[in-house]
């Protein structure tokens, strides 16, 4: 039996990964933590049993308890609690934003594996995560569908030397647009991916192919490679995954059907693999696998997060372990932006240029703690207030 904690158990990772645990009689939840969505936790509750229960906001939370019979805790500090339970041995970080960087530092240290979903906490603090990690000989475990395959076209091969990783792309629904064709796109038109059925800020950031510059900077740190070792291929079918060449040459290719599902138990059961319900490749009726180049001018997201990383990465011939503060700039501008384009607030062009404006303000810090993380978030929120008042 192993125990799992689950934090982000009502969004589309954390549904998914219940889902895994329904189908296996070897998995047990013994903590699930969310933002406020407590109708959906009170029927995880009743079908899981869980031993603590988190809910982030304060007054939900007490609204809660006074309807179930469990722990419940809130705050920072009650998902830390999620994060730490003695009985988990793995934590899901299903979180969507910067809210998961201390619970996944805390579960580390607490000598906890990482499934790992929420990619922004390695993009804005990878220079903490990844050392504390392997210190506490901990498993930071990806639960992206391409850092999976990644990890899986790794296998059998980790004494090798890694060529380079070829991190695929859909490229979304506006793939082709240029950008006079995006500038009246609705939020209806940048919700509908034709590929993979996901929450609505990673749907947007697919489409913008922000997400695509998130998972550069975060594969640069799981697998240790610079900048330079990261190329995106556009592949529309979603089939490929991703991809790792050796130096030899040689191609490692993880190829399925576009389901989460697979990478979530890929992780909750590494190195073992279980059966898995669910649509196989048909390769008859595959015509074709396309590939194409990303198209950087029309889509300066994915420019822009090469450009974030590209200090930290410069630094780190020297310092592996080096970062700074301009990924988390990207990051937190780009989360503004998505929340204030679903709100309606701006148009889907100004969600890129948000993030140029504000990393062309900062002034960078080197190896930022947590707290001036956070510090650097809340600068950008505030800086872009400023800038749509």
């Amino acid at each position: 039996m192993k125990n799992i904690s689950i934090l982000g158990s009502t969004g589309s990772i954390g549904t998914q990964t219940l889902e895994i645990v329904r189908a296996n009689d070897d998995l047990n939840v013994v903590a699930i933590a969310a933002g406020s969505n407590i109708e959906k936790l009170k029927e995880q509750i009743e079908e899981f049993a869980p031993l603590l229960v988190c809910v982030f906001d304060e007054e939900k939370a007490k609204e809660l308890e006074a309807q179930v019979d469990v722990k419940v805790v809130s705050g920072m500090d009650g998902l830390i609690e999620a994060a730490t339970i003695d009985e988990a041995e793995i934590v899901v970080t299903a979180f969507v934003g910067m809210i998961g960087i201390r619970p996944t530092l805390e579960a580390i240290k607490a000598g906890k594996d990482i499934a790992l979903a929420n990619k922004e906490t390695l993009v804005t603090a990878g220079h903490l995560v990844m050392p504390l990690a392997k210190e506490k000989n901990v498993k930071i475990l990806p639960v992206d569908s391409e850092h999976s395959a990644i990890f899986q076209s790794l296998q059998g091969n980790e004494m090798n030397k890694i060529d380079k990783i070829l991190l695929t792309a859909s490229g979304g629904p506006f793939r082709g647009w240029t950008v006079d064709q995006m500038k009246d796109i609705k939020v209806e038109d940048a919700l509908k991916h034709p590929n993979w059925a996901m929450g609505q800020k990673i749907t947007i950031d697919s489409s913008t192919m922000v997400n695509k510059g998130l998972e550069v900077i975060e594969a640069k740190w799981l697998f240790g490679v610079g900048l330079d070792d990261i190329q995106v291929v556009v592949q529309p079918q979603s089939l490929i995954h991703s991809m790792v060449q050796y130096e030899d040459g040689g191609i490692m290719a993880q190829l399925g059907t576009p389901d989460m599902k697979l990478p979530i138990q890929y992780a909750l059961y590494y190195p073992e693999r279980k059966y898995l319900a669910g649509d196989r490749v048909d390769f008859e009726a595959i015509s074709k696998i396309d590939f194409e180049k990303p198209d950087l001018d029309n889509f300066k997201g994915l420019r822009l997060a090469y450009r974030a990383a590209s200090r930290s990465d410069e630094k780190a011939k020297d310092d592996p372990f080096f970062g700074d503060s301009m990924p988390t700039v990207f990051n937190a501008a780009n989360e503004k932006a998505v929340a204030m384009f679903l709100n309606r607030e701006i148009g889907y062009l100004d969600i890129a240029d948000t993030i140029e404006y504000c990393m062309d303000k900062h002034e960078v810090i080197d190896n930022p703690t947590v707290d001036e993380i956070l510090e650097v978030e809340q600068w950008v929120y505030d800086l872009i207030e400023e800038k749509y008042k």
